[in-house]
Parts: structure tokens; sequence; C-alpha cells
């Protein structure tokens, strides 16, 4: 599976190629410099804006030319041939593997409404933040599908 490095201006970028369940690694803090030496040493894909960045020596790297997010992720889809096998799997927020959890690890960490409502929820071990099917899921399952039509 392909592993990504975004640099600092594609965050949302980042975080639904997480959401789609592609260990994506972002922070806006990195410079270049940075950004060239992580890609290196990880084997990872750097997707960039910056085209002087994406012509380094040594890096695989996608020149991401459009700014709409929809536009971002059917380019990066089509360069790499995705496939969405385990959407839903990564924290978006720091791109752990997310855990399965019973409910009942859920209490006190949910609001209230949220923890009677629903039956499943996933953890993040890192940033543990608790993840559930909300009433945003249907759009994202949308975006997820539209993602793997490209």
């Amino acid at each position: 599976m392909v592993r990504f490095l975004v640099d600092g201006m594609l965050g949302t970028l980042a975080k639904w190629l997480r959401i789609a369940g592609y260990d994506t690694k972002y922070s806006p803090r990195w410079d270049d410099n940075e950004l060239a030496r992580i890609a290196r040493a990880e084997g990872r894909v750097l997707l960039t804006r910056d085209a002087e960045l994406a012509r380094r020596r040594g890096l695989q790297s996608l020149l991401i030319e459009e700014g709409d997010l929809e536009q971002q992720l059917a380019q990066v889809a089509q360069a790499f041939g995705l496939s969405l096998d385990h959407p839903f799997s990564r924290c978006p927020v720091c791109n752990a593997p997310l855990e399965n959890v019973p409910k009942a690890m859920a209490w006190g960490q949910v609001p209230p409404f949220i923890f009677k409502t629903q039956d499943s929820f996933r953890l993040c071990p890192e940033c543990n933040r608790f993840y559930w099917r909300g009433t945003h899921w249907q759009g994202m399952c949308e975006r997820i599908r539209m993602l793997a039509r490209n």
C-alpha cells in the first residue's frame, strides 16, 4: 500500500487520504528540506503543490495541480490506482490506526446522547479520540465512493 507525505499546503488532502485508509504523514511545520528527508528515509510519496520540491532528486512525488479537494483526490487516486479496502481505519487527526473498542470504553468519553444511540466505537490509541458513525457519516461515505470511482 502506498504511504504518503503531504506538504503544509495540503492539510485537507492529508486528512481525506487518512479517512480513505492511507498512511499519510503531515505537519504544517515541516520545511522543504524536512519533507524531502522524511520522504526519502521512509519511502513515502510526497504530495506537494511546490513544483521545485517535486523535482528534487531521489524523491517519488506528485505535483498536485488542482486547488479543489475533489480534484486533488481524483488526481492522487488516478496516479496511484488507489483502492478503498480500508476506509475509516486511520485517525484523520494523527494518522494512527484506529482500534475497535467495546461500547463501555466510550462511557464518559463521548456525549451521553451519542453513547445512548451508538453501538460501535473506534478509538485512536495515540490521541485518544473516539469515532462513531454520526450524522456526517453518509457524506463522508459518499466522498470516499467518489474517490473510488476515479
